[in-house]
């Protein structure tokens, strides 16, 4: 009987590390990264239009093109591009930890009120 506890014991000592380490390796981190491409000045003038409007929280690239005649940038979640002049281009990382609505705009004056604006919503 004292063969058979001892036994019993050595087995679940060796299956131990084992209960810790194979859920430790079922949580590896995933990377979160979304590309959206954003087209300033078309259709209209004072129009932004995004490839998607959602995305997973993490890292999305923003792939943002001036395809108007009047030079524009792009503001999302306190990070925006230089004043793109009309063909001009720029890539914008950012990075959203949490989920909800974040508010893009055109910063130059009078655009946003002219429609350069909508909502990028994070799930």
């Amino acid at each position: 009987m004292v063969r058979y506890r001892i036994g019993l014991l050595a087995v679940a000592a060796a299956c131990a590390p084992l209960a810790w380490a194979l859920p430790a390796g079922a949580h590896q981190s995933t990377v979160r990264a979304t590309t959206v491409t954003v087209t300033a000045g078309k259709p209209s003038e004072f129009h932004f239009t995004l490839s998607k409007k959602t995305a997973l929280h993490g890292t999305v690239t923003f792939k943002v093109t001036n395809k108007g005649a009047l030079p524009h940038d792009f503001k999302v979640n306190g990070h925006k591009t230089k004043l793109l002049v009309p063909g001009a281009s720029q890539t914008l990382k950012v990075t959203f930890v949490k989920k909800g609505s974040y508010p893009f705009l055109c910063t130059v004056t009078g655009h946003a009120a002219a429609g350069m604006k909508g909502t990028f919503k994070v799930t």
